[in-house]
């Protein structure tokens, strides 16, 4: 058997802990898999005195992290500091000029600087891995690069953010409102104490700039992903969905189409939408994530399974490790840097779509008229209106529409005649309709 792969650890947290645990429980699996063992030689964190339930004294402690690159012991650092820059880039960007692989599990970081870390693996001969980046112990990035490397994709979309999905399927299955269940899923652990990465939709957008790069052959544009997070989204619009036969979920969706000039544009988006129960994403409840890639031969494939988590999150991480001690040395984003496109944003508005739109507005004579002339005057057709409220309850009342299939420039072209209304008490809401 060939000599031991040898890995120098950065960051000790659930993650980082969950991979020692994995390493020392399924050792020897491993090396026979792998076809030669994988031994952790150095470990750092910021904090040496913290207990994290494992034995760190078989192992050398790095006080100062970035040194971990310049070990000649060390084959491959694995990354699970955190953050788009500072220690966690300054390290990552060390290791590979001085030769050493990087496995990561840093969304982030890969979103922002993914492309500068490929072109210096590409220079030094070093691998750089990332699958736990996105979808945590889902071979999500694996799939498109290997699985489906022989089909054009046509879409990916899918769900991937566990805590929105969390979220959003506890509304849909108690009837609370998003703060109450925001508030749970803080102290369960599946919301941090700031939660406003998660559900501004910042973490999806991350991972679906990557999954875009890789399906598409593209240059990461995190810059380019519209993004809408779910903190708008009230019980009321989980029971008008489900009376339509929709779920509501956070999904992040990519697309590759020609534009007016006839070159390739690229569709990047996280937004709520309205899921027909007949779609696959409909049925991920709780925390999991789900990716839906459509291939050209393949057609549809479906990855699923937990999308965070130490035990999910560890694998990939170790997955990624065993490939190197194969010898994997993929392309981080399938193809060479230099070979990714360069390509345009895809513009929304001529889309053609379904939509959800909710407005809040006083109770008075005339709004019902004043929404519909706005609707008429901007060519969208109206499949369904509901409004819920009284006028003994005074004040707010919902309405809620739905329209045909039409270009997403006629909705944005009636919400647009439609603002400084004082009938309005907040801005309108919109949600797509996806399936059904």
């Amino acid at each position: 058997m060939a000599e031991p792969l040898r890995i120098a650890l950065a960051g000790l947290g659930t993650v980082g802990a969950g991979v020692i645990r994995l390493v020392e429980a399924n050792g020897a699996l491993i090396a026979r898999r792998a076809g030669r063992a994988v031994e952790i030689v150095a470990v750092s964190a910021r904090d040496r005195g913290r207990d994290r339930g494992v034995d760190l004294s078989r192992y050398q402690w790095e006080d100062d992290m970035a040194a971990m690159a310049a070990r000649g012991d060390v084959d491959v650092v694995v990354e699970l500091v955190g953050g788009s820059d500072g220690p966690a880039l300054t390290l990552a960007r060390n290791a590979l000029k001085a030769g050493r692989s990087v496995v990561t599990a840093n969304k982030a970081m890969i979103a922002h600087h993914g492309l500068e870390l490929a072109a210096l693996a590409e220079q030094s001969g070093a691998a750089l891995k990332f699958e736990a980046a996105v979808a945590g112990g889902i071979p999500v990035i694996k799939g498109l690069s290997e699985g489906a490397a022989a089909n054009s994709v046509d879409s990916i979309h899918g769900i991937l953010n566990g805590t929105c999905n969390y979220i959003l399927s506890t509304m849909e299955a108690t009837g609370r409102d998003f703060g109450e269940v925001l508030k749970e899923a803080q102290q369960l652990g599946y919301a941090e104490a700031d939660p406003a990465f998660d559900i501004e939709g910042t973490d999806a957008a991350h991972k679906l700039a990557i999954l875009a790069a890789i399906a598409f052959g593209a240059r990461i544009d995190f810059a380019a992903v519209r993004t809408e997070g779910i903190t708008r989204i009230r019980a009321a619009d989980i029971v008008q969905a489900d009376a339509l036969g929709y779920v509501i979920r956070l999904v992040g969706m990519a697309g590759a189409e020609a534009g007016p000039d006839g070159q390739a544009r690229l569709f990047q988006r996280v937004q709520p939408r309205l899921v027909a129960r007949s779609h696959p994403l409909a049925h991920v409840r709780g925390a999991t994530n789900a990716v839906v890639v459509e291939g050209n031969f393949a057609g549809r494939l479906l990855f699923e399974g937990a999308g965070a988590g130490a035990g999910p999150t560890a694998s990939a991480v170790v997955a990624d490790i065993v490939d190197i001690a194969r010898g994997n040395r993929t392309a981080p984003f399938s193809v060479r840097v230099s070979d990714l496109a360069e390509m345009a944003v895809a513009e929304a508005g001529h889309r053609q779509s379904r939509s959800y739109l909710r407005f809040m507005v006083t109770d008075r004579p005339g709004v019902l008229a004043e929404i519909t002339a706005a609707m008429r005057d901007a060519g969208v057709s109206i499949e369904s209106l509901i409004q819920q409220g009284r006028p003994e309850e005074g004040g707010e009342v919902l309405v809620a529409l739905v329209t045909h299939e039409g270009p997403e420039s006629a909705v944005a072209e009636a919400l647009r005649l439609l603002e400084g209304s004082p009938s309005l008490t907040e801005a309108p809401l919109v949600m797509n309709l996806l399936g059904g």
